[in-house]
């Protein structure tokens, strides 16, 4: 069954806005097709971004700690980043697992994607399972990173996430298309 669906709005005209590490501001002039109204609405450029789930031959759960900027504190989440100029997702997830982790695996499997913010962003965020990955590299950090790395098995990750310190919402979104997180 399908349901019914609002109209688009109008795009009447965009402006670029200041151009930032890691995106861009556009602003958007759309016609509310409701009210007739002409609203300003800003929009962030973005590059895609990737997130890997990696799985090492026991069945546990690779995980990243990190600080993050926006929020001030360290994060617990899964290896990603920037899907960068000419990379595909999957040679991102390649390249993120190892710089950020030191492990690889030759078995992938992509799992889909999700919009990372729609209400303000325009990129995706693209999930990814490593499964039998093995460390067997170097980490290669850039000049904002500082990680720790750590294997989880399923009943800590389910801890992490019932006890709030898991709360990174792409994250969870990649990990709950491999296991049922609050099952």
């Amino acid at each position: 069954m399908q349901h019914p669906s609002p109209p688009l709005w109008p795009h009447i005209r965009s402006e670029p806005g200041p151009r930032i590490p890691l995106f861009s501001v556009r602003l958007d002039w759309l016609e509310n097709p409701r009210t007739r109204e002409v609203l300003q609405r800003l929009v962030l450029e973005t590059p895609d971004w990737v997130n890997v789930v990696a799985l090492t031959v026991a069945g546990r759960v690779v995980m990243v700690r990190q600080f993050r900027f926006g929020v001030g504190k360290i994060t617990t989440e899964i290896p990603g980043g920037i899907v960068d100029p000419g990379e595909t997702s999957g040679e991102a997830a390649r390249r993120e697992l190892l710089e950020e982790t030191g492990y690889t695996t030759e078995e992938w499997e992509y799992l889909g994607a999700v919009e990372a913010n729609p209400a303000i962003q325009n990129n995706l965020c693209h999930h990814w399972l490593a499964r039998n990955v093995v460390k067997n590299g170097q980490m290669a950090l850039g000049d904002g990173e500082d990680i720790m790395v750590m294997e989880m098995t399923l009943e800590e990750l389910k801890a992490e996430i019932r006890e709030g310190r898991l709360l990174h919402s792409l994250a969870l979104s990649a990990l709950g298309r491999v296991f049922d997180l609050w099952g």
